[in-house]
């Protein structure tokens, strides 16, 4: 799962635009615009999200989920857990 924050965060590390991220990716840029612009979790056809991630992935960017460790050494952000 990734949601719309974390894919404008992961474009903007990758110093990427979404038009950029959606030629990668091989999807429309109607289609990020639409992913970028939801609330929460990012819905779509899971072909597309995996298309997308994998287009992130490939430009240096490593999506963490909730309560999973980075698998890099790499400099990135995450956010704290509410309280934290």
């Amino acid at each position: 799962m990734i949601t719309a924050a974390q894919m404008k965060a992961a474009r903007s590390l990758a110093g990427i635009d979404q038009k950029t991220l959606a030629e990668r990716a091989g999807v429309s840029l109607p289609t990020i615009q639409r992913m970028e612009a939801s609330e929460g979790v990012v819905r779509g056809v899971v072909d597309t999200l995996v298309k997308v991630i994998q287009a992130l992935n490939e430009a240096g960017v490593e999506l963490i989920g909730d309560h999973q460790p980075s698998a890099g050494g790499g400099r990135g952000v995450r956010l704290k857990e509410p309280g934290s």
